[in-house]
């Protein structure tokens, strides 16, 4: 089956002939980019966007793998705090930075003269809300991994068979999903953010959040997890409170994609 799909996925990319690959660095994007560059190889072009809800960590990781590869590979900076619709940070906040982002790329391939611009959009993301998928379908913008039927688990195998280094990487998604619906978004937010998942991360774990409330922070990891996150509770209590919060909680129920989407 995964072979079929893997397949159908050469396919898809050999009839696009061209594509700019929206390269974020994370499981899904460096896959495709790979799978791309082995069937289109100069006819690929790889774009990264730096803006404030991305952590420099990801880019520069994006980076060093498109250096790696030997794809043509481009980082377009957008100001994306210009866009009041993003910050007012409504439950369609995805879709106007999706559009916004998009747009620029589709800019960028016809400036560069490639057909298409493509996304690492997979067949589990139809499970959640993700109002950023409208924006991309009304662009015209194609996902050969979801187009493929591929799921996340079979792109981690192909991966993990592919020898790319993204294959156990914890999945990822932009800083602003941290930030309850209505709050508005800034650079502060952002950066505070950041920086407590990044402390988070240099105590050794994996996938996880840190949910932005306020001056409380809701920190979400795998459930096995739990009980290695209170051991460092007082390390954990002392820095986030440099970071601004009062209040330190885990979440019991851990890490689960799209949390805060649950009054929706």
């Amino acid at each position: 089956m995964l072979e079929d799909k893997l397949q159908c996925l050469e396919n898809i990319l050999r009839d696009l002939e061209s594509v700019l690959v929206a390269f974020s660095g994370g499981v899904d994007s460096t896959f495709l980019l790979r799978v791309a560059y082995q069937v289109l190889k100069d006819k690929v072009l790889a774009v990264t966007v730096r803006a404030p809800m991305y952590p420099t960590w990801e880019i520069d990781a994006a980076i060093d793998y498109a250096n790696q590869v030997g794809v043509r590979h481009l980082v377009l900076d957008i100001d994306a705090m210009q866009n009041l619709e993003f910050t007012a940070n409504s439950p369609q906040r995805c879709y106007y930075c999706k559009k916004a982002l998009f747009e620029k790329l589709l800019e960028e391939a016809h400036k560069c003269d490639v057909r298409y611009v493509v996304d690492g959009t997979n067949k589990d993301d139809e499970a959640d809300y993700r109002p950023g998928r409208q924006a991309i379908q009304e662009l015209g913008i194609r996902s050969p991994l979801w187009e493929a039927g591929l799921t996340k688990a079979e792109i981690r195998q192909a991966s993990r068979n592919l020898g790319l280094p993204t294959w156990d990487k914890p999945s990822y998604a932009c800083l602003a999903s941290r930030i309850p619906y209505g709050v508005s978004i800034t650079l502060e937010r952002l950066s505070v953010v950041e920086r407590a998942e990044a402390y988070l991360t240099e105590l050794g774990f994996g996938q996880l959040r840190v949910r932005y409330h306020g001056d409380l922070a809701r920190i979400e990891v795998e459930r096995q997890e739990l009980p290695r996150l209170l051991q460092y509770a007082s390390q954990i209590v002392t820095h986030f409170r440099k970071l601004g919060f009062l209040y330190i909680t885990a979440d019991l129920e851990g890490y689960r994609t799209g949390s805060l989407n649950a009054p929706l």
